[in-house]
Formats: C-alpha cells, sequence, structure tokens
C-alpha cells in the first residue's frame, strides 16, 4: 500500500515539475525539486533475495557495476553524489575482504583486473577497470544503466553491513581513533575536514574498528576417532594448512610502492595477505612510514633504473605481487627485478585438464608446487619412520627374551608370465585393440556417431595443441636470434 502512494506522489511530482519548467516557473521547480518524494528499493531486495546466500550469488554484476562508476566522471548524466556513493561502498566492500582475508585469485587483463573472493563459501568475481582520464562514451543509454545501479547500490548496502557483523566489525566502517588522530595533522592539506574519515577510508591502509561486546576466532577442526577415514582426515589437515599459509604470504613482509606503480590494487592485495605497505607521503594520504626505512623488504617499482638503491631491500615490479598470489607462495625476485623482461602472466581462471596446452611457465610453477609437496612428504615420512623405528626397538627389547632363535626367512620363487604380444597390450580403458574394435562395432548406429564426434573433438583438440607448441618454438627461436644478434 506504501508503494502504491510512493508512486503515485512520484506522478504527481514529475506532473508538476513538467508544468513549471513548461511555464519557465524557475522558482517553484527549484522547490519542487529540494521537496521531491524519496523512495526506496529495500522491499525489491528482501523479494529478490529470501536468504543471504542469494544474495551472495548475485554479487558479481553488482560489484562490476558498483567499481565502474566509482571510477566515473561526473557529467551532465551521472552526478557526483552517485560516484561518490559507489566509492564509499567498494571501499567498504575491499575492506571486509582484506580483514575477513577471502581473496583467492587475481589477474590483470586488458579491460581491467579481475579479483575473486570466497565470501561464506560463494566464489565472488569482479571486475575493476583501470584508472584512465578517457572521456565517456556518448553512445551509451547511462540511464538504463543508472536505473540498474540505483538496485545494486541497496543491494550492496544491505550485504556489507552482514557482512561487517559477520565478523565482528561496526558497520558503517571508521578507523582505528589513534591512527586517525596521528594521521589527521598530516592530511590537512588534501580535503576538508567532513571528507578526511572517507579519504582515509578509500586509502584501504588504515586498520578499523572492532564491535567491544564479541571477539572474532576462527574454529578449529574437531578430531574424532576413525580408523577408516585416516586418509581422508589427514587430506583435509594438509588442505587447512596450506590455506593457512597462502592466508599469511606476505606476513613479516614490507612494501613500499613508487609513485608510478597503481597504488589501490597493490594495497588491496598485499594487506589481503598479512603484508605492510606505505608510499610517499606526497603522492596520496594515508602513508605509515617513508622511503628511508631500513625495515622495508621490498620496494615496487616501474622504472628501468632508480637513482638511490638500498642494499636491504628488493626492486620489483608490480607483477610479483599478483604472480606470487596466483602460484600461492613466494616466487624469486630475480625473475621480477626492475628493468628485466618479465614472464608472462597467466590466468589463474584456466582449469588444465588432460591433452590441454599448458605453456611452459606454468608447468614450471606446478613441477616447483610438486617439488615442495614432496619436500613436505619425505619430512613428514622421515619423522613417522624413526617414531616407528623406535617403537620396533621397544618391542623387540620386550620380545627378544620370549624368542631364543631367530625364524630364517626361505624367499619364494613365483612362475612369470610370458610377454604379452602388441594386439594384447591395453590402453588407458583397459582394453587391447581387438576388443575396443568389437565394441565399436557392437555399438547402435548412433552411439557410433557420438562416439565419432568425441574422438573428431580430440583429434581437434590435440591439432590445435601441436599448432601453439610450434608456435612457441617459433616465437622462443626468434627471441633466441634476437639476443644472439
Amino acid at each position: 500500500m506504501n508503494q502504491r502512494i510512493k508512486r503515485k506522489e512520484h506522478k504527481v511530482f514529475i506532473r508538476k515539475l513538467k508544468r513549471a519548467l513548461h511555464r519557465d516557473e524557475n522558482d517553484i521547480a527549484s522547490k519542487l525539486d529540494d521537496n521531491k518524494p524519496v523512495y526506496t528499493l529495500d522491499h525489491i531486495v528482501k523479494e529478490r533475495y529470501p536468504s543471504f546466500i542469494d544474495a551472495l550469488r548475485d554479487l558479481d554484476d553488482a560489484l562490476s557495476m558498483i567499481f565502474l562508476f566509482s571510477l566515473m566522471p561526473q557529467t551532465n548524466k551521472i552526478q557526483g553524489t552517485v560516484v561518490a556513493k559507489c566509492r564509499k561502498l567498494s571501499a567498504e566492500f575491499m575492506h571486509y575482504v582484506i580483514q575477513s582475508r577471502t581473496l583467492r585469485k587475481v589477474f590483470l587483463s586488458i579491460k581491467g583486473i579481475y579479483y575473486q573472493a570466497e565470501v561464506q563459501g560463494q566464489n565472488v568475481t569482479w571486475i575493476v577497470p583501470y584508472k584512465f582520464s578517457g572521456q565517456v562514451p556518448y553512445d551509451v543509454d547511462f540511464r538504463v544503466m543508472l536505473t540498474f545501479l540505483e538496485f545494486y547500490v541497496t543491494l550492496l548496502g544491505f550485504v556489507n553491513f552482514q557482512l561487517y557483523y559477520s565478523i565482528n566489525l561496526k558497520y558503517p566502517p571508521q578507523p582505528v581513533h589513534s591512527v586517525a588522530v596521528s594521521n589527521r595533522t598530516i592530511a590537512e592539506n588534501y580535503c576538508m575536514n567532513d571528507e578526511l574519515e572517507d579519504e582515509m577510508l578509500i586509502a584501504l591502509n588504515q586498520d578499523i574498528t572492532k564491535l567491544e561486546s564479541a571477539e572474532f576466532e576462527t574454529p578449529d577442526v574437531d578430531e574424532f576417532p576413525d580408523d577408516m577415514g585416516d586418509e581422508s582426515s589427514n587430506q583435509m589437515k594438509e588442505e587447512i594448512e596450506k590455506q593457512k599459509k597462502f592466508l599469511k604470504l606476505f606476513e613479516g613482509l614490507k612494501f613500499f610502492l613508487s609513485r608510478e606503480v597503481p597504488q589501490e590494487p597493490l594495497v588491496f592485495v598485499i594487506r589481503c595477505f598479512g603484508g605492510q605497505v606505505s608510499w610517499d607521503s606526497i603522492n596520496s594520504i594515508g602513508a605509515l612510514y617513508d622511503e628511508t626505512d631500513e625495515s622495508i623488504t621490498h620496494q615496487v617499482v616501474d622504472r628501468p633504473s632508480q637513482k638511490h638503491q638500498f642494499l636491504s631491500r628488493y626492486y620489483v615490479q608490480p607483477q610479483w605481487v599478483f604472480d606470487c598470489v596466483n602460484a600461492r607462495m613466494l616466487l624469486s625476485e630475480i625473475d621480477y627485478l626492475a628493468g628485466t623482461a618479465l614472464p608472462p602472466h597467466l590466468s589463474p581462471f584456466v582449469i588444465e585438464e588432460d591433452g590441454d596446452y599448458i605453456p611452459p611457465e606454468r608447468k614450471q610453477q606446478l613441477n616447483q608446487a610438486e617439488d615442495l609437496e614432496k619436500d613436505e612428504e619425505t619430512r613428514e615420512s622421515n619423522v613417522s619412520y624413526e617414531e616407528k623405528e623406535v617403537k620396533k626397538r621397544s618391542i623387540a627389547d620386550v620380545t627378544e627374551s620370549d624368542s631364543p632363535k631367530s625364524k630364517k626367512v626361505v624367499p619364494v620363487i613365483k612362475s612369470g608370465k610370458p610377454a604379452s604380444r602388441i594386439d594384447d597390450i591395453k590402453d588407458s580403458s583397459g582394453r587391447t585393440k581387438e576388443e575396443k574394435k568389437l565394441a565399436i562395432m557392437a555399438m547402435s548406429k548412433k552411439n557410433r556417431r557420438l562416439y565419432e564426434r568425441i574422438m573428431h573433438s580430440r583429434k581437434q583438440k590435440r591439432a590445435q595443441v601441436k599448432k601453439l607448441e610450434n608456435r612457441r618454438k617459433q616465437h622462443e627461436m626468434k627471441q633466441t636470434s634476437a639476443n644472439q644478434s
């Protein structure tokens, strides 16, 4: 009933405003515009998403749209209040991802930066465009986009409120009082006093206040005595430990950003994995320490040479930060030093299957991960082997008195099998060639056509893989010839 009244008031307002504008009554039109009826979309959000998980599943488009308008310039079609609202909501969501450490994947593409976060078991993927001073296209109907944006702003406001209280954070977010007071005197020249708190939040470098009523603790995994599920429980424990190490990827590292690198994505990614980051206080608000700090471990630069270099830190390019996140480990800084040719930036959203083309750089990363897993397994096996040996020795000492004579083990020779013929060699499916031919002949016409289509698609896939491998070989040959010349 209330919505019907709101619609009727809005129609009356539009009719009166058109009449005043048509009669050139500007004073009446300005008064009507100041007192226009306000409507909300809260009821639509509640009707469309009955549960919070449903809202999280439909959050991809909302985030992409809000991040897009947060970087839009103010025009006659896009108001400044809309841009400021989108900027604030996007910063609130990024603060939640930083505090909860739910970021999983990052990819730098031509369109923008793709992020993926795991929010309460749901994968949320969104894209953030690069900051360019481009012109707004005139062939885009912004009225349709703004209607969607109005709904998405309401949706993200509800989602941020629920997410903040799920990890015991205050909403709307507020920076820590001690840090805010210390930075207030430094930031007086950047913005007005009423805009200072929002600018500090947008910098993404300040901790936000938590609720005093409760403390958020990560739940531990319960252990139950189960003889049948030892392997599965051990695998689950190993995955949890790997996840904990991944979330602490940049802990203990101190970064400094040069003025030529993109600040917001680097600060966001570094802080999501426990690293400390700062920049020159002249560039923007929120810097915590200067470039002369000797405890800095990595300085992110995008220039081939530096005037003054500190020997106690690495000078890496921005791609090193994103590649470390996608590889789930700290990569070697030698390949990413300033002025060196960067390795290819591979997409973490591509899942390699059997028979797919895998670039050599990706193979190298997979081999490194396998080597690390093998080293950990060998260490664990050595420790368990030593424990078993100690137990065996103790048991042998006890039972030595009961067994006066040791029994000799007599080797048993078993009869071997003759070598198989070429026709009897089995493939991966466990069938010989003759059995495979007979199975194909026994198929119906419909199943045989389907089988032929599957085999044809596999042949096309192999041909495509060979084509890409040949291209890679030609590219490497060209690079070697260019380097030699």
